[in-house]
């Protein structure tokens, strides 16, 4: 997709970065007695204590004392349970990876992700490494829900990406494999790729 108009690149993180495995996350919860977990992993419901981790209503401690409540039989330490939900991510290829830097020479690149301070951890600890580059080397801003107390797909954290980073929505396209986020990134104006498999950006961009 090339498009002289385009100046900015902004890349959800799931899918089109990171790959997840929804069952090897259930597995681990299920490892350290969470089984009732299960159904939280599998759905991704917006209304749970996944989705107050992400917004960032509530801290590492209070998820993992909701997590004990919801599982009788669990009575892991906090370090296990961060560590069973850190196994939905499986990591970032190196071709993901190479192919950002390659784009930093023609784009400016940001990254806007729901996320949690748990995934995102250990993201920068273990999966954000090419080379002597680190995280601050692929993205001039980085927005994480958490963070930003607002998640995707609401509209108002699209504008706020907008106006903190100091782009215009016309010259951004926006990369996410969700087609909710996308609908929501163009009603104020930015261009997107749906990319459901988080293969299609490396190939046109």
């Amino acid at each position: 997709m090339k498009n002289k108009n385009i100046r900015n690149l902004v890349f959800d993180f799931g899918t089109v970065l990171v790959g997840l495995d929804k069952n090897r996350c259930i597995a681990a919860f299920d490892s350290i007695g969470a089984n009732e977990m299960s159904g939280y992993v599998d759905e991704c419901r917006q209304e749970d204590l996944f989705h107050e981790l992400e917004v960032g209503r509530i801290g590492v401690p209070e998820f993992c004392d909701e997590v004990r409540r919801k599982s009788p039989r669990c009575n892991a330490a906090d370090e296990k349970i961060a560590w069973a939900w850190g196994e939905l991510l499986t990591g970032i290829p190196r071709e993901k990876l190479r192919r950002i830097v390659e784009l930093k020479e023609q784009y400016r690149i940001f990254l806007l992700s729901n996320t949690n301070v748990i995934h995102w951890q250990r993201s920068v600890e273990e999966f954000f490494h090419f080379g002597s580059l680190g995280i601050n080397d692929f993205f001039e801003h980085i927005f994480l829900s958490y963070e930003m107390g607002m998640v995707k797909p609401d509209r108002e954290i699209f504008i706020k990406m907008l106006n903190d980073a100091g782009i215009k929505a016309g010259e951004t396209l926006f990369i996410d494999d969700s087609a909710a986020n996308c609908a929501a990134a163009e009603s104020v104006g930015i261009r997107t790729m749906h990319d459901p498999e988080g293969l299609l950006w490396i190939e046109e961009l």
